[in-house]
Order: C-alpha cells, then sequence, then structure tokens
C-alpha cells in the first residue's frame, strides 16, 4: 500500500505538480490552524477559559492575518507568560508563511501562468461564427485586412507554428495603414460639404476598426488545439500554404522552394484534420473551408478527400488553385490592363462588387430583361449551376447586397445606342519582362484567349491575335523551354537584370515595330529570399519608365499611353514605390487572391462566377460558353460615340442593342455595361442609383463589359 501510494504520489508529481503543490499547501494549512486551534484552546487564559475549540480556530486565523488581533487569545499580552506569547508568536509567524505567504505565492504563480498561457495560446475559445486561419504567408494579413469592409463585426483566430509576435505586428501595422488612408481620402471627400454636413458624413462613413484578430501559436496538426479555438463552431476556414520567403539560410530557402514545386503534404495533412473534425454531426452546418493550391499533387489529394469526406451542408471544401489563378488575372491584365482597375474594386468588399442569389433558374436573356425593367441599383449578370454547393444562382453587380431585391420604377426611355457589328478585338502585344511561379499559367491564360478568338475566325493563327516577347536570365528561359510550345510568342532574350542595355533595346524595337498599343508586363520572382522580394521588378520598373521618357523627348508627338505598364509586387510596402513612378497599374498579385478569399468565404457560389469569367472557352463544341469582362474602347466597340445619358438608360440601351432580335441566336453577343475608365486611369463602376449617375464618353475611353467575347 505504502509503495502504491509513493507511485501515484510521484506521477501526480510528474503530471500536475501544480495541483499537488495546492494539495499540500491546503493540507498543510488545515493542520496547522487545527493544531494551533487545539493548542489555544487548552491554554485557558483569562477571558477565554469558555472559548470553544470553532472560536479558538477563527481567532487563530484572524490572529495569523493580523497580530493586532491576538487580543482576542491574550487580553494582555504583555502580563502573559513568556511560554504564552512564544507560542502566539510562533503560530502567526507560521501561518503567515505557510497559510498567508503559500497560498498568495501560488495564487500569483497560477495568474502569471494564465496570463502566459493566454499569450501563447493555450486553453479553450469560446467563440463561434469566426474565421479560422491556419498556417501563414504573405497573403494571410491582406485576407484580415479585406475583412473591414464587411461592414460588420469579425472575429479572426490564426493559428500559427511560429513568428506569433511578428505576425502580430504585421497584421496590426496593415490594418492601422488601411483606416489611416480611408479616413484621410474621407476627410479630403468630406471638406467639398458643408462643415456640418462634413462631419456627419465623415462619423458615418468613417472605416472603423471591426475586426478582433486573436494569433495563437502551436500545432496545426493538433485535434486538441484546433477544437480549442473552436474549429467546429467556425463559419470559415482557411487553410494557406507555408510562406517560404521567410527563411535567413539560402540553401533551407532552395530546399523548401524544391519541396513546394513538388508537393504541399503538409496542406494535405491539415485539410484531412479539419475534415474530419467539420464533417462531424457536432459541428455547425454550412461550414466553408477554402484551401490554397499550388501544384497538381496537392490538387489531386484534395478532390480525393473532397470526394470521401465533404458533407452537403455541413463541411464544404473549396479548393483556390493559387497559381493558376493569378496566372490567368495578369495573362488578362497584360491583354487589357484597365481590368486591374476594375478588378481591385469588384473582386473586394469595398463599392460595386459581386453577389450571388439562389434563384430557380431560367433564361439569361428573360430574367436580364425582366430584371432590368424593375431595378435601377443593381446588374443582373447570368445564372450558373454552382458546383461548390449544386445549387442554381443568380449572379449580379452591386454596391450592397440589399441593392438586389430593392424595386425601382424605371421610367420608359427612348435613348439608344448603334453597336459596331463587326466588333473584333485589337491584335495585342507584349513585353514580358522577369519571372516568377505563374509563367507556365500566364502563357495558358494567353493561349485560351488565342483560342476563344481563333474559334470565330479559324483563317488567324495565334500570332495575328497575340505577339508577345519574353526578357528573362538565361536559366529560368531554359526551365520554360524558351516557351518553344506557345506560337504567340515571338522570341525569347536571354538578360540579367544587369544588361540594361540589352532590355532598353529590346523593348525600344518591340514598341517601334508595332503600331498597336503594347502591355508591359513585370513580374516579381515569388520565390526570392524576403530580402529580395520585388527588387528585380522595381529594376525593370526603371528601365521601362526611361524608355518611355526618352522616346517622348525624341517624338513629342508619342502617346504615352501607347505603352501600359503592369507591375506585379508581392510585398503591398513597394506599393508607394511604384506610384510615384506614374504607373496606374500596381498589381499586387497575393491582394487578389486574399481579396477572392475573403469574398468566397462570405459567398461561397462565387467561386464558381469567379472562375467562368477568368477562364476563356478553348473548346466550344460543349454546346456551353463562359462570359468574361473586357475592357473595350468605345471608337470600336459602338459605330458611333454615344450620346451624353444616365448610367440606367445606357445599361439598357447596350442590352437591347446587343441582343437584337433581328440576328440569329448564335451571332447574338449579349453585352452588359458594368462601368468604363477614362485615359489616365480614373474609374467608374456603376453601383447605387443608375438614374443619378450622369456618362460622358469620349472616343479614346474604355468601357467595361461583361460578355461573351
Amino acid at each position: 500500500m505504502k509503495r502504491k501510494f509513493k507511485e501515484w504520489v510521484s506521477i501526480q508529481v510528474a503530471k500536475q505538480p501544480r495541483k499537488m503543490i495546492l494539495i499540500v499547501i491546503l493540507l498543510f494549512n488545515v493542520a496547522f490552524l487545527l493544531l494551533s486551534a487545539v493548542v489555544i484552546s487548552s491554554f485557558s487564559l483569562s477571558g477565554t477559559e469558555k472559548m470553544g475549540f470553532l472560536e479558538a480556530a477563527f481567532c487563530t486565523i484572524t490572529m495569523i492575518l493580523d497580530a493586532g488581533c491576538i487580543q482576542f487569545v491574550v487580553a494582555d499580552i504583555g502580563q502573559a507568560s513568556v511560554t504564552v506569547a512564544l507560542v502566539c508568536i510562533c503560530i502567526i509567524l507560521v501561518g503567515m508563511v505557510t497559510f498567508t505567504g503559500a497560498v498568495i505565492g501560488y495564487i500569483t504563480n497560477y495568474i502569471s501562468g494564465f496570463v502566459e498561457n493566454a499569450n501563447t495560446g493555450a486553453g479553450k475559445l469560446s467563440v463561434s461564427k469566426h474565421v479560422v486561419i491556419l498556417n501563414w504567408n504573405t497573403r494571410a494579413s491582406e485576407i484580415i485586412n479585406d475583412l473591414l469592409y464587411c461592414g460588420q463585426k469579425q472575429t479572426v483566430v490564426v493559428l500559427v507554428s511560429n513568428r506569433k509576435a511578428e505576425i502580430e505586428k504585421e497584421i496590426e501595422e496593415r490594418l492601422a495603414d488601411t483606416i489611416a488612408k480611408e479616413n484621410s481620402a474621407l476627410k479630403s471627400k468630406c471638406a467639398e460639404c458643408s462643415f456640418l454636413k462634413g462631419i456627419v458624413k465623415y462619423h458615418h462613413e468613417k472605416l472603423k476598426r471591426e475586426v478582433t484578430v486573436i494569433v495563437r501559436e502551436g500545432d496545426v496538426f493538433s485535434s486538441k488545439q484546433l477544437h480549442d479555438i473552436s474549429l467546429e463552431h467556425a463559419k470559415t476556414i482557411i487553410i494557406l500554404g507555408n510562406d517560404i520567403n521567410n527563411t535567413i539560410c539560402k540553401f533551407e530557402h532552395r530546399e523548401k522552394l524544391e519541396e513546394s514545386r513538388q508537393g504541399n503534404s503538409l496542406t494535405v495533412k491539415t485539410l484531412m484534420l479539419v475534415a474530419d473534425i467539420t464533417s462531424d454531426a457536432s459541428s455547425d452546418d454550412d461550414q466553408k473551408i477554402i484551401v490554397e493550391i499550388t501544384d497538381d499533387w496537392t490538387s489531386d489529394l484534395v478532390n480525393k478527400i473532397i470526394h470521401y469526406k465533404q458533407v452537403k451542408e455541413k463541411c464544404n471544401i473549396v479548393p483556390v488553385r493559387v497559381n493558376r489563378v493569378l496566372g490567368q488575372i495578369l495573362s488578362q491584365f497584360s491583354l487589357m490592363p484597365e481590368l486591374n482597375l476594375a478588378y481591385k474594386e469588384l473582386f473586394s468588399n469595398k463599392g460595386a462588387t459581386f453577389f450571388a442569389l439562389e434563384q430557380p433558374e431560367e433564361e439569361d436573356t428573360a430574367f436580364i430583361s425582366r430584371y432590368l425593367e424593375t431595378h435601377t441599383h443593381a446588374i443582373p449578370l447570368t445564372f450558373l449551376n454552382a458546383k461548390s454547393d449544386e445549387k442554381t444562382h443568380a449572379y449580379y453587380a452591386a454596391g450592397k447586397e440589399k441593392d438586389i431585391t430593392r424595386t425601382d420604377i424605371v421610367k420608359p426611355s427612348d435613348y439608344q445606342v448603334k453597336l459596331n457589328e463587326n466588333y473584333w478585338i485589337e491584335k495585342k502585344n507584349v513585353i514580358i519582362l522577369g519571372h516568377n511561379s505563374k509563367c507556365r499559367d500566364i502563357m495558358e491564360g494567353f493561349s485560351a484567349f488565342c483560342c476563344e478568338w481563333n474559334q470565330m475566325a479559324s483563317d488567324q493563327s495565334q500570332s495575328e491575335i497575340l505577339n508577345v516577347i519574353v526578357v528573362d536570365d538565361q536559366k529560368n528561359l531554359e526551365k520554360m523551354e524558351f516557351y518553344r510550345e506557345y506560337p504567340f510568342v515571338a522570341k525569347c532574350i536571354p538578360a540579367s537584370i544587369y544588361d540594361r542595355e540589352l532590355i532598353c533595346t529590346t523593348i525600344r524595337d518591340f514598341v517601334s515595330s508595332n503600331t498597336e498599343d503594347t502591355s508591359v508586363l513585370i513580374l516579381s520572382d515569388d520565390s526570392a529570399l524576403n530580402e529580395d522580394i520585388d527588387a528585380n521588378a522595381l529594376a525593370n520598373l526603371i528601365y521601362v519608365q526611361d524608355i518611355k521618357n526618352e522616346m517622348k523627348h525624341t517624338d513629342p508627338g508619342f502617346d504615352m499611353e501607347s505603352i501600359d505598364v503592369i507591375v506585379e509586387i508581392i510585398d503591398p510596402k513597394h506599393h508607394d514605390i511604384v506610384n510615384s513612378y506614374n504607373v496606374n497599374n500596381v498589381v499586387i498579385s497575393n491582394r487578389y487572391i486574399s481579396k477572392m478569399i475573403t469574398q468566397i468565404g462570405a459567398k461561397q457560389p462565387l467561386y464558381d462566377f469567379y472562375s467562368d469569367i477568368l477562364t476563356y472557352d478553348t473548346d466550344l463544341s460543349h454546346g456551353y460558353q463562359s462570359k468574361e469582362i473586357y475592357a473595350k474602347k468605345v471608337n470600336r466597340f459602338f459605330a458611333e460615340i454615344p450620346e451624353d445619358t444616365t448610367a440606367a438608360e445606357l445599361i439598357r440601351a447596350v442590352y437591347h442593342a446587343s441582343t437584337d432580335m433581328t440576328v440569329l441566336p448564335e451571332d447574338r453577343n449579349p453585352a452588359i455595361v458594368l462601368g468604363y475608365v477614362k485615359p489616365g486611369g480614373k474609374m467608374v463602376l456603376f453601383e447605387g442609383d443608375q438614374t443619378a449617375a450622369r456618362v460622358h464618353l469620349e472616343e479614346n475611353d474604355k468601357i467595361i463589359v461583361y460578355s461573351k467575347h
């Protein structure tokens, strides 16, 4: 028995030392107080002859807590015997150490431990309907940042394996910077109003910090720690790929880079655990799991997990192919740079954006025509059967979701426009400087664009639709096999970032030899170390800007707008640097993925819509033509420049002209106007009351339309 007791004590001390210390402190103090009470009651001192045991115990405790209370035991300590005085003093001293000191010490230590556990992320969080982010990379802070525009309070819990303090600082700086910039811009806008109206407007519209972020450091593969952050009650779980840029050792960085290109087993492992928790009957319904994917191997395994673990209306897994999406976006921006301005707003929670409402499906033309007759605060787009939830949704563009269901009185109008029946896409010329991990996806986007327009004019070759040259270092050109599989790539120029003269000469010659406008796409190497991020892209930007200035100096009539510069950067901190070079099209590529993830987390069916508008048709044999967003020149899209009008009249006039019933159905190209862009980068997307928005189009403007081609 004695041996078993010693074993039990030894195990408990090893497993729960705090608990055992507390038990010892309590037992000792109870024994000590009982013994002291017995001693005091046995003295039968003057005035305490009739003091019972319980009263003696109370007097003992008060004497320990306050030495002045000794008078309750000894009426006159000066007249008491030495023995009585010593006993009382010993009781006070021992009691102060073991009772007061030990208990206070234990409580202090417990509070310190509690604070430490809270800081490191231990303990259970009682939250629900929150957003959970597992792992961290350069896109994570942008996801949190975009939640500022949701218009309601949000709670975000981040679980990472390390760098907690660094991540908290990054989040704080990002949110503070956004709030300061937005409110500063609003102040300038309010200054144009009267004093009182400006104050009211600023107070009503200012951006508030309504996002609460809790960062925890722990193990994302721990079921307990996932339950501790209430994963089973989260509305959205976002699984990010780990960052490979934050390492200092170049050899370690190279090793991580090679591993990430082959596949991401950590993402698969995390998803397996998350899917197991969220698919359980005890978890909340309609939870969304968004998974970042950058390679085919991971994609295959994620699709298998979806097949086995996804439960309808319970655990909804949405895989986001990061490189593919960014490749499609960058290819579209190279072809139509104005889309960068449009997507910045449309893909976010700020301004005009996309919405999906579950509705019974009907034919697009009938649905849009009927809707335009009774609504002027939202723009109907299309119907899609969303694969993510296997339901039919109608899609709209609007400033606020409530605008979609708002009915209005639409006055009849005789306003008409005349479209160019022979409209054809202009030949596109693109120079690509540098490389990133999305090069092949960018080329696939170009290839899909050529295929879509080639199917409508089989006599044209891809090189007649698109003309691309690539300037990059020898090693990366070899890795891409000098882009031989892409017929629209005219040539590749091996050049390092230090070959300034070769790069500049190549750009000058290309621009001079083509009469059409040219886009220069400057790529940032997303596999570089943190210290080198965006360095080459910024150097290439200086080269291009120098060329434009030289050409303007040589020929004062040179149109600076004929060279569109699209600069991709990874770190948002470099945005202001690029803007100082008068570049309208700065693409923070990670920000687009972050905005999309935020949108999908709130409105899952948008995933299918985004996939549709970012993908050009490569094969029309399946009978369905996807629709995309185009930026088309006003003097080419219209047979005559439209007269000044309202947004409401323009939207309806263009749609009715593009759905002319005298044209064969297969030849119709229903076009829905979303807005327009002026030279210099001023963009207007229609939101709110369309009847109040005046539109004045000029021949050099570009109109933003949603159409088949």
